[in-house]
């Protein structure tokens, strides 16, 4: 297995096994904190080969600067899909987040688990206005 594709974004959909995204970021920037930020979606494409075609658990882990998680986990099981004659397939995957709240200036992640293995981590920073 492989990520292809593991972003946080503004936006993202799917289609006919595409899939789009808008406005990607890394950092949030407030006036003060608790900030809450309203909407955002985590984009995920893995790339699995032929042998691998069994039910994988992904998991998704927003975690504070000491590593802690600061919200309820999401996840979902997926059987990866092939067509005949190829010998790897990708999964797109979108999780929609709504209201998360950040309680200090720091440095955050995002951690993405394939059958209870870290496979992916994303920085978001959330920073000071000022």
């Amino acid at each position: 297995m492989k990520v292809e594709i593991f972003a946080l974004c503004d936006a993202a959909t799917e289609s006919q096994g595409k899939l789009n995204l808008l406005g990607t970021f890394d950092q949030l920037v407030a006036g003060s904190v608790p900030v809450v930020h309203p909407a955002c979606a985590v984009a995920i494409r893995l790339r699995f080969e032929v042998q691998e075609a069994v039910e994988h658990q992904i998991r998704l882990h927003m975690v504070d600067p000491d590593g802690q998680p600061f919200m309820k986990s999401m996840g979902a099981a997926i059987r990866p899909r092939f067509g005949s004659d190829v010998s790897s397939t990708a999964v797109n995957l979108i999780l929609h987040l709504q209201r998360i709240k950040f309680d200090a200036f720091a440095d955050y992640a995002l951690r993405l688990e394939v059958d209870d293995r870290e496979v992916a981590s994303l920085p978001l920073r959330v920073a000071s206005l000022s």
